[in-house]
């Protein structure tokens, strides 16, 4: 059986390597097609440069898609754009719709419906991909665009309730008890063990030296002892939805 196609939907710079670079190198090293969209940051913006560097070293050599939508909280990541979470929805649903259609992805993949941790760009891109996918497959949406292409699953970035428990005390030192509960591992559709791709994955995380280089996740997460760090990259969970009957497996 070939590999399928796998498109994905990140919000920022970063979050590709994070919380899908075992992912995107695995699909590289099976030798299947994959496609990065980047919500936010604009072409030729440090992050930009990062991101190429990060994903070379996961093995894409082939260039992101960029929506270039303004970071909230940054709006200098794309200079004269609307801020992801204000641009008009519709427009985007339009834009990453011909995306899919043109690059005909098996899967999906993106970040829960919290966003993970409740980042607003990560729940943008959420629903982002979900309305999209369904555009995609109406060939009543978007004439002018390819025809129509039916998405067979999406898988979203979660982290689980036992990876929270180990490590939200060093990661998320701000939470109060209950607030990030993680996700019940018994409703993952997928716990993808990454081991043999952490080198990658850590050299990747590295390149993005712009957001290691503030307080932040990701520098708590890469300055943690080298087991707990390892234990953070190593599993990359999903939860999955099937747009068709069966789905795809990844």
């Amino acid at each position: 059986m070939s590999t399928p196609r796998i498109m994905l939907v990140h919000a920022h710079p970063d979050d590709e390597s994070l919380w899908t670079g075992g992912l995107i190198a695995r699909q590289i090293a099976l030798g299947g097609d994959i496609s990065v969209v980047m919500c936010t940051w604009a072409s030729g913006t440090p992050r930009h440069r990062e991101l190429l560097d990060a994903l070379a070293e996961l093995g894409v050599h082939d260039e992101p898609i960029l929506l270039g939508y303004a970071d909230l909280k940054v709006p200098e990541s794309a200079p004269g754009r609307q801020r992801l979470t204000a641009a008009s929805f519709d427009q985007e649903v339009a834009e990453l719709s011909g995306h899919i259609r043109r690059l005909r992805p098996d899967v999906l993949v993106t970040y829960d419906a919290y966003g993970i941790y409740g980042h607003p760009d990560h729940i943008r891109a959420h629903r982002l991909a979900c309305a999209a996918a369904d555009a995609a497959a109406t060939p009543t949406l978007y004439r002018e665009s390819a025809p129509a292409w039916q998405v067979r699953s999406l898988y979203f970035a979660t982290i689980s309730d036992w990876m929270v428990a180990e490590l939200a005390d060093e990661l998320f030192p701000r939470l109060q008890p209950g607030d990030f509960p993680g996700t019940p591992a018994h409703t993952l559709g997928l716990q993808l063990d990454v081991s043999q791709w952490i080198t990658r994955k850590v050299h990747a995380i590295e390149s993005h030296k712009t957001e290691l280089a503030r307080p932040s996740t990701v520098a708590s997460l890469m300055n943690l002892p080298r087991t707990q760090r390892d234990l953070a990259l190593g599993t990359e969970c999903f939860l999955r939805r099937d747009l068709v009957p069966g789905g795809c497996d990844i």
